[in-house]
């Protein structure tokens, strides 16, 4: 099994450019609302530049090319903060710029990419095994279910939750603003809840920058981190990683035909 979560068209490039590089060399683009981070394997320094509703997918590519200067990558694996379907996007995001979808990541940086939600791609750095849910508290809220290796991301921040209002709008950082600290955690806890039990998770892993907020976690929930997503970044990439994501299972239903 081949751990795919599909790649942008092919570029005009050596033909050893295709090939799965060596893991080391990975370039990891974690984009958020507020900051993109960026890592080149396991072990480099994590940089970051600020992103916000004015960030395009080639102003977000320029900068990158900009602060890499002459670094080696051998492929990149790219965390989008909103719908990807099969490995690629889908929608444009809520709280970035326009022409996300359908843009050439592969041409513009270069090299062969894989792309993946973000709370999908920290949830595979957080996976450990079993039924887990991961959820991303930071600007919105991201939502992503692996059962045995299999991975499930969700739209779940932009369901209806009540009055009115989505999951994001409860959860979120402006549901963060609104309702105040002490009943923004009242309802985290809350959700957490619900999603437990309509998921079925043998446990939670809290991702995002507003997980450190919460000053106690139920139990069967654990704390991941920024680091995790850099994780799933490499693993996208790793043959041996046991983990399937959506664009990895139908290139294997294609194959197979």
């Amino acid at each position: 099994m081949v751990p795919e979560s599909g790649e942008n068209s092919p570029m005009r490039a050596k033909s050893k450019a295709r090939r799965a590089p060596a893991r080391r060399y990975i370039l990891v683009i974690d984009v958020g609302g507020t900051h993109v981070k960026f890592r080149i394997g396991p072990r480099g320094a994590i940089h970051q530049f600020d992103s916000g509703p004015k960030m395009t997918p080639g102003r977000m590519t320029r900068q990158l090319h900009k602060l890499l200067g002459k670094q080696r990558y051998d492929a990149v694996s790219i965390g989008y903060p909103g719908l990807v379907y099969h490995g690629r996007i889908a929608a444009d995001p809520y709280n970035l710029g326009k022409g996300w979808v359908g843009y050439d990541f592969s041409t513009a940086l270069e090299r062969p990419v894989r792309l993946i939600n973000d709370a999908a791609m920290q949830a595979i750095g957080s996976y450990r095994g079993g039924r887990m849910l991961f959820i991303g508290l930071g600007t919105g809220l991201g939502a992503t279910l692996i059962v045995d290796g299999v991975v499930e991301p969700t739209e779940i921040g932009h369901m209806p939750y009540k009055r009115g209002r989505t999951f994001e709008d409860y959860v979120g950082e402006h549901g963060r603003q609104r309702l105040g600290n002490r009943r923004w955690r009242k309802v985290v806890r809350k959700v957490i809840k619900d999603l437990r039990a309509a998921f079925g998770a043998d446990y939670i892993v809290l991702g995002g920058g507003n997980a450190k907020r919460l000053k106690k976690l139920p139990a069967g929930v654990r704390l991941g981190g920024n680091l995790h997503a850099f994780s799933g970044g490499l693993r996208l990439w790793d043959a041996h990683s046991g983990i399937i994501t959506p664009a990895a299972a139908v290139r294997e239903a294609r194959k197979h035909r």
